[in-house]
């Protein structure tokens, strides 16, 4: 499935950017990052549907800010986070997507959550606070800049989540492509007035050299698919059920301390099968619920409204559908 590729290849990046960042600044390495992936997308893109494909179809301001808010402010935002944060308590952060993608879409389209969905997004957000404090809930009660900078890269990526669903027209990739394009430019923008100003510093070519293969994740599995496969998922099952899947980010990262050789305890295992359980019921109760069409918030949603399954979900039958406006 799209969207559980992506959330695996994301929690993996956690622990690659955590390495990467001690050889270069966040900005500079996540300017490399969609510089070079950017160009990927745009490549594959030129290919699959020629040049018309590259157009932006009157529709550069609206990409400008997904792609600024998504891309520009979630991993600027992430990264400079993860150097004042513990890793948990980002991975707990980017838990908080399913919730703020639902509010997101109740507060621009006036959509409200059911209560089932509600209190399903809260389970898995308990499941995954048991995981990353091994039920030591209390260890949450410090919060420090780097938390609400990961709060604020979260806001950003579950408004570009919503936004998503307004390009039903679009192919996941053009969407991708393009908002990724946008969203280059002004990490670009924002790296060469940080480095001007003496915050960021340009990396020496020996330290990119010895980042190579951190930054290769990250272009190619942790931006070009997982983006893709991201965008893929928002299509087929609604921006605010693709997002449920955003708990496993954290997951996926304790996995990989697992193979890494820790021991986990009996809380962080209870709080992995919570998590996953809350997504297969979520899952299940979109399948079976009946079909709800929320009224239309602007000229343009009817045209824009598409159904899509996956897996046998209808992605439109809940209030956890594509967002579109």
């Amino acid at each position: 499935m799209p969207a559980l590729l992506a959330v695996v290849l994301w929690g993996v990046m956690f622990s690659v950017i955590g390495h990467a960042v001690r050889l270069v600044d966040p900005f500079n390495l996540t300017a490399i990052r969609y510089v070079l992936a950017t160009l990927f997308l745009l490549a594959i893109l030129a290919w699959r549907e020629g040049l018309d494909g590259l157009r932006f179809g009157g529709r550069t301001a609206e990409l400008t800010v997904l792609g600024s808010v998504g891309f520009a402010g979630f991993n600027l935002f992430s990264s400079v986070g993860l150097t004042y944060t513990q890793p948990q308590h980002a991975a707990l952060m980017v838990a908080l997507t399913p919730l703020l993608t639902v509010l997101v879409r109740w507060a621009r389209d006036g959509v409200r959550p059911q209560p089932v969905t509600l209190a399903l997004v809260a389970a898995a957000l308990g499941g995954v606070g048991l995981v990353i404090t091994r039920g030591r809930f209390d260890t949450l009660a410090s919060v420090s800049v780097g938390d609400l900078l990961m709060l604020a890269a979260v806001a950003g990526w579950s408004i570009y989540t919503h936004g998503a669903g307004r390009f039903g027209t679009w192919s996941p990739l053009r969407f991708t492509a393009l908002s990724s394009l946008t969203g280059a430019v002004t990490i670009v923008v924002l790296t060469a007035v940080a480095d001007a100003i003496g915050w960021q510093h340009l990396p020496s070519l020996a330290a990119v050299r010895a980042a190579g293969a951190d930054i290769a994740y990250v272009v190619l599995a942790g931006t070009v698919v997982a983006a893709l496969a991201w965008n893929t998922a928002v299509r087929r099952l609604g921006a605010a059920n693709a997002a449920l899947f955003m708990n496993l980010v954290p997951v996926t990262a304790f996995g990989v301390a697992m193979l890494r050789g820790y021991q986990p305890g009996l809380a962080e295992l209870a709080g992995a099968l919570i998590t996953i359980v809350a997504l297969v019921t979520a899952n299940l109760y979109a399948r079976g619920a009946p079909t709800r069409r929320p009224v239309p918030a602007g000229p343009t949603a009817a045209t824009e409204e598409r159904p899509a399954t996956a897996c046998g979900v209808n992605a439109q039958a809940v209030d956890v559908a594509p967002a579109t406006s």
